[in-house]
């Protein structure tokens, strides 16, 4: 083994995994170590040292995992070990103490508070809004241009949401909130590598002001819609459909029937917006992206379209006929995961097969290097819907495919994902071919999700009859 490496060794009560001999900014010149992007050092662990790894950063145990049984062990068999990890527990200065970024007990409770907005009868409500969505984004498209398509399906996505959390048009309100959060997720490198940073927010320090400012609009923003919702009245509350509504309305019936303060529903909704924003606005593009790649599967995915909706819209009804279509947005969300990584620390002794490690360790796997796995996956870098049949899926580990991550914290919003990527997809196909035009290099940027760094320019085509 080379001298930058150690191998598995027992030290005291513990038993590390092999890993890096130096500290990780020992190495920080090797083309595996780009400080913000920890793709390359997670795929580079995993080449050289297979399914467990450790190293240490600014004093801190980091142990990376890439094993689905130790992932299932983390996520679901020893979760009470565990709580979220520094890099989520930072985005709490964006996120509060929503579902992706709080810890139990107040976790369970926001959960089952919000549960009711996410049950399949409330999700089917909001077919009819994505594909009115999507069908205005299709048709105002025209045959020859070309467009950037991560823009549109940004724009599609905040319109769909505007519209199922808010009950609203993309408004100035809105696309406020669009532009602030994405401004921050362009500084969320920096927020999660300062040291300290939550006792720094007054400091006059660029990155933090500019964070600071963007975090009070959104504040105002938000808190101006809470507001005109809570003046309803809850009768009002009750008869609408939007999620926002919902989330104000809800009562935890289960302990003392009590709701939302403004502070957790804030919380809550900038939570929903950014997983339901981001997340499948990116898988999207990734997708377009694919099929241009691989015009045999886009002919199938129209064939089925076509069989399946001839010219009138798509419903919820239609959905799960929608095989195919969904079977592509699987195995693109394979290749680039939106969520591409997930961590947690833990607060005991973790054993994981013959390793024991201390509480205080970072752990990390990564669902971009999983999916990616030759020993899980055949031709990983190849694109191939048909790996997602009901009959592939059933032949695979746990936590080999998990781009919504899994036990008690699977996110919440997945029925809700899949059925806007589906729809939308079947929505859009239904008129047109994209095309890529290679004006960019393709390039992925693992920020809080995985989006492309540069446009992506597609060329529109009609679709042959």
């Amino acid at each position: 083994m080379s001298s930058d490496y150690i191998e598995a060794r027992t030290v005291g009560e513990w038993r590390l995994p092999p890993g890096l001999r130096r500290a990780l900014p020992f190495y920080m010149r090797r083309d595996w170590v780009h400080f913000g992007h920890p793709i390359p050092l997670f795929e580079h662990l995993h080449k050289t040292f297979g399914r467990i790894a450790h190293y240490r950063f600014m004093g801190t145990m980091i142990v990376f995992v890439n094993d689905p049984a130790w992932i299932n062990e983390i996520l679901i068999n020893q979760s009470g070990s565990f709580i979220k990890e520094r890099t989520l527990k930072r985005m709490k200065i964006l996120l509060g103490e929503g579902l992706i970024t709080s810890d139990d007990p107040i976790h369970m409770r926001q959960r089952r508070i919000a549960a009711p907005a996410f049950h399949r009868q409330r999700i089917a409500g909001y077919a009819s809004e994505i594909v009115t969505s999507a069908a205005a984004t299709r048709d105002s498209w025209r045959a020859g241009e070309t467009i950037d398509i991560a823009d549109a399906m940004m724009k599609l996505s905040l319109r769909i949401i505007a519209r199922t959390l808010f009950d609203t048009e993309v408004t100035p309100e809105v696309l406020s909130i669009a532009d602030e959060v994405n401004t921050i997720m362009a500084l969320y490198n920096f927020l999660v590598a300062f040291p300290k940073l939550e006792s720094m927010l007054h400091w006059p320090i660029p990155g933090v002001v500019k964070f600071r400012k963007s975090r009070a609009r959104l504040d105002a923003i938000v808190g101006s819609m809470i507001a005109n919702r809570r003046a309803l009245g809850p009768d009002a509350l009750a008869t609408r459909g939007d999620l926002l509504s919902m989330l104000i309305a809800a009562r935890d019936e289960a302990e003392d029937g009590t709701g939302m303060s403004d502070v957790q529903v804030r919380d809550e909704a900038l939570t929903i917006f950014l997983a339901g924003y981001e997340t499948v606005a990116n898988a999207l593009t990734w997708t377009w992206y694919l099929l241009s790649q691989n015009p045999e599967a886009a002919t199938r995915m129209a064939a089925e379209i076509d069989e399946v909706l001839g010219s009138r819209a798509a419903t919820f009804e239609d959905y799960p006929r929608l095989k195919y279509t969904e079977m592509v947005f699987a195995e693109s969300m394979r290749l680039y995961p939106p969520a591409w990584a997930m961590g947690r620390q833990s607060t005991k002794a973790v054993t994981l097969g013959e390793f024991r490690m201390p509480p205080g360790a970072h752990f990390f796997f990564s669902q971009y290097v999983m999916h990616r796995s030759d020993e899980y996956w055949d031709e990983p870098g190849l694109f191939r819907p048909e790996r997602f049949t009901d009959e592939a899926k059933s032949t695979r580990p746990r936590f080999v495919y998990f781009p919504f991550g899994g036990g008690r914290r699977q996110c919440i919003g997945e029925g809700f994902a899949w059925m806007e990527g589906v729809l939308a997809l079947a929505t859009i196909a239904q008129r047109w071919t994209l095309r890529f035009v290679p004006t960019y290099p393709i390039e992925a940027q693992a920020k809080i999700t995985l989006r492309p760094k540069f446009p992506m320019m597609m060329g529109v085509d009609a679709r042959l009859p």
